[in-house]
């Protein structure tokens, strides 16, 4: 079954005529053309009662037809009305919705109010859960890709533990790594890369920057690419040089976290329980506190996505599903650690896409 058919199955079941698509990653999915607008309108208007159709900058009109978009395209120029163009090309085809989806966090409150304007009659109804569950599990196609961009991950992660040596800076390591990358045909990164050392290690989501590494200090790479479409997240701490009993203590019991949270992994367990299983490992080891964030996140076309892999969530994994096991814990003016693997959903447990090796590495 195609992925519109799915669409349109799930809107019957939300009783949704039609739905305003404009997210650049749901865009991807639905209509195979990957783009990114900047501040141009792109979507695809679905409904129940005729094909689709494509809203796109003129000048990208070519471009979505070479994805393989085979329905209509409205191509608009810049000194168009686009909304009014919108509005008449839905009254030319004679079906104006009673209830319109949209994607309430992806939308923005003039686009919304645009939206109300051109369809004053029409109920919006809030929709981004709905798209989330029919991503959220990945196709044999999709493991494919996501295992590719897991190499290229695993290939920036080597890259940057060998460029690992005193005097280096932060800058100049994430340099090396991105450099590297795009020669194997990287276009883009998933999010921007981290790379941190010493005491700026404690912080989960730190800016790299000029200081540059010595002895003694944890390095931490986090590091994604986008693969056709898709994308990978890992992260790996290293030691430069020397590590101390406590930085080996810290180090020994987020790998045990990892490690036993990825074995409890398995098809029908409570995504919430596998939160549990690392923190009670860290709490017992005195760390608890330290460890300030959810165990992981769902992973695809965006870099999060469905599900939120937190404590609470008692939303049952299944196959096919692909996310991020991530457990961390974080020492003020001693240092953090981070090991962060992709793993993906099958009937026989979770598959871990992301291959370089989690024993702690201190690089000489």
């Amino acid at each position: 079954m195609s992925r519109l058919q799915h669409l349109y199955d799930s809107m019957k079941q939300n009783h949704l005529d039609s739905m305003f698509i404009t997210s650049k990653a749901n865009l991807f999915y639905f209509s195979n053309y990957y783009t990114d607008p900047h501040e141009r309108f792109i979507g695809i208007y679905v409904t129940q009662k005729h094909d689709p159709f494509l809203i796109v900058p003129a000048m990208e009109v070519n471009d979505a037809k070479q994805a393989g978009w085979t329905y209509e395209i409205i191509g608009y120029k810049d000194d168009e009305d686009l909304w009014a163009l919108i509005q008449n090309h839905i009254h030319t085809l004679g079906n104006t919705p009673e209830r319109i989806g949209l994607e309430e966090d992806e939308i923005s409150l003039a686009r919304y109010k645009a939206v109300q304007q051109i369809l004053p009659k029409t109920e919006i109804v809030h929709a981004q859960e709905m798209l989330a569950h029919l991503r959220v599990i990945k196709s044999p196609q999709e493991y494919n890709i996501l295992q590719q961009a897991a190499e290229l991950a695993d290939f920036g992660i080597e890259t940057g533990m060998h460029a690992i040596r005193e005097g280096v800076t932060e800058m100049e390591i994430l340099a090396t790594i991105e450099y590297e990358l795009k020669k194997q045909g990287v276009q883009e990164m998933s999010f921007n890369t981290s790379v941190l050392s010493g005491s700026k290690t404690a912080s989960p989501h730190g800016t790299p920057g000029n200081k540059t590494i010595e002895k003694g200090d944890f390095v931490l790479f986090d590091l994604g690419v986008v693969f056709e479409g898709y994308c990978s997240d890992m992260t790996r701490t290293f030691a430069c040089h020397s590590a101390t009993d406590e930085q080996k203590r810290i180090y020994e019991t987020v790998l045990r976290a990892e490690e036993e949270a990825i074995k409890a992994s398995v098809v029908g367990e409570k995504v919430g329980t596998i939160d549990q299983v690392a923190r009670n490992i860290i709490t017992d080891a005195g760390y608890g506190t330290y460890f300030t964030h959810r165990i992981g996140h769902g992973l695809g076309i965006d870099v999060h996505e469905y599900p939120s892999m937190h404590a609470n969530n008692t939303l049952p994994l299944a196959e096919g599903m692909c996310y991020t096991i991530e457990p961390g814990i974080y020492v003020p003016n001693v240092g953090g650690v981070r090991i962060e693997d992709m793993v993906f959903m099958t009937k026989d447990g979770a598959e871990t896409l992301t291959k370089f090796p989690k024993h702690l590495q201190i690089i000489s």
